[in-house]
């Protein structure tokens, strides 16, 4: 069986989705430090001249080590209202911009919680409902799973595989050299990189920006099309 673990992202793009759909167990790793300018509170879509910008979540003040899933959101600014301003500027170039916008609001009107993590943990899953995607899905805060000591950062990973009895481990490619092969051969794991080839789609902006938010994809692309983008991948 194979293992994804991945820190919750908003509204990633679609690499993180191919993630999940090859693999068997899913498990929100929603513990680490938040770090500022990643991927945890943003992602980027176009804008009205066809130029990637930031959609955000606003997150109050917390202490440098707060970890991700004791982020709040902050809920004096209406950022909710914000970003679909700002994805008002699919509405003339993008065929499915009603169908996405109706699922957005859907997803975002109904959802109260002030925590960063709960937010993108239910939009993930939301999103992967609706490509038909069904994954067990774990939050590494609430599984009291003991995977003992961690000595390097690539433990993370290998301890947690261990523990859930997995016993083939599968990262996005830019951990290649974080990670320490023959330590996970030792320990009876197979190490995977799996490497979106983020296939071309039409975006009518007269060329292609690839790695956008997976609501990028979604106001150009039917279903099946996604589908057929998420299993257009290379295994290292």
């Amino acid at each position: 069986m194979r293992i994804g673990i991945m820190q919750p992202y908003f509204f990633p793009y679609i690499g993180y989705f191919s993630l999940i759909k090859y693999t068997d167990l899913f498990v929100f790793f929603d513990t680490p430090q938040y770090i500022t300018h990643g991927w945890i509170n943003r992602n980027r879509i176009l804008n009205c001249d066809g130029v990637p910008t930031y959609i955000t979540v606003p997150i109050k003040k917390a202490p440098r080590e707060t970890p991700i899933n004791e982020i709040h959101i902050n809920t004096n600014m209406s950022w909710k209202e914000k970003i679909y301003g700002q994805l008002s500027a699919y509405k003339k170039k993008a065929p499915n911009y009603n169908m996405t916008m109706d699922f957005l609001h859907d997803l975002l009107d109904k959802i109260e919680t002030e925590k960063l993590s709960d937010l993108n943990i239910y939009t993930l899953k939301k999103i992967c409902d609706y490509l038909d995607v069904s994954r067990e899905f774990f939050v590494f805060s609430e599984m009291d799973l003991n995977i003992g000591e961690i000595s390097s950062p690539d433990d993370w990973a290998l301890n947690i595989t261990k523990a859930m009895g997995i016993d083939t481990y599968v990262n996005p490619p830019g951990g290649q050299t974080f990670f320490d092969r023959e330590k996970y051969k030792r320990e009876g794991i197979k190490l995977e990189f799996l490497k979106s080839n983020l296939k071309r789609y039409v975006q009518r902006i007269g060329h292609f920006e690839p790695g956008l938010s997976i609501i990028d994809v979604m106001m150009f692309c039917k279903k099946d099309e996604i589908l057929d983008i998420l299993d257009d991948y290379t295994i290292l």
